[in-house]
């Protein structure tokens, strides 16, 4: 299968390309930092046979950035099987005191990144009538959260696009899946002083989103909801 990974450097998205890869997809993927994302296609290609990961560096919370990885993605004369979007970014603060500028920032970096790549991609998908898009949301999509701010606001406006389009592709038996996570232990969370314990493993989402993409064509797991065992941090 062919499947499209953004935001996959690090983290969850890098996690998913290995993944798939292992299993014998081709796999495309995109990130801003270049050096970082040839690291990671480098470090799983290596591991395989055949070259399975091609990547190409673009900040697609910016149109023309997006346009150009959907363009790289078109040249190539691929239909992807698979569309995660999982680029994004937080930004802590409340709406009363955040930097001016942040809401801008958030909706560009969760919402805009996702329909931009998604619109390109679409017309390919919808000729075929198949595929499976999975959007990576937050639990603060679901839930107001304390220094939460414009993030939490990016997050629920991200959660309306996926719903909305699970109506829209039904007629084209194109699947989207809408995954909430929890607190998950990335880089980000190695000085936060938090116990790695206490919450989720990379690899739980990895796992869960590997195994909603193998259901039959004619099953569609809507909504992934997944927390740590405890709940939400306080």
């Amino acid at each position: 299968m062919n499947i499209v990974i953004t935001g996959a450097s690090k983290g969850i998205g890098k996690a998913l390309t290995k993944k798939f890869a292992i299993n014998g997809n081709k796999i495309f993927i995109c990130a801003r930092n270049k050096t970082a994302l040839k690291n990671a296609a480098d470090e799983i290609n290596k591991k395989n046979k055949n070259i399975l990961v091609q990547y190409f560096a673009a900040d697609i919370s910016k149109k023309s950035s997006a346009e150009k990885f959907s363009n790289w993605i078109k040249d190539k004369n691929i239909t992807p099987d698979i569309l995660i979007n999982n680029a994004g970014n937080f930004l802590p603060g409340s709406i009363f005191n955040e930097p001016e500028g942040t809401l801008e920032k958030m909706i560009a970096a969760n919402l805009y990144s996702a329909y931009y790549v998604t619109r390109a991609l679409l017309p390919a998908m919808m000729k075929k009538k198949s595929g499976h898009i999975f959007n990576m949301c937050s639990v603060a999509s679901l839930k107001a959260y304390s220094n939460g701010g414009s993030y939490s606001i990016s997050k629920h406006a991200l959660m309306g696009f996926s719903k909305n389009l699970r109506e829209e592709m039904k007629p084209y038996k194109i699947k989207v899946t809408t995954v909430y996570p929890g607190a998950v232990y990335t880089s980000s969370w190695e000085s936060s002083g938090v116990a790695a314990s206490r919450i989720m493993e990379v690899n739980d989402i990895v796992e869960i989103i590997f195994a909603a993409s193998l259901l039959s064509p004619q099953a569609c797991v809507e909504e992934i909801i997944i927390r740590p065992q405890q709940g939400d941090l306080p």
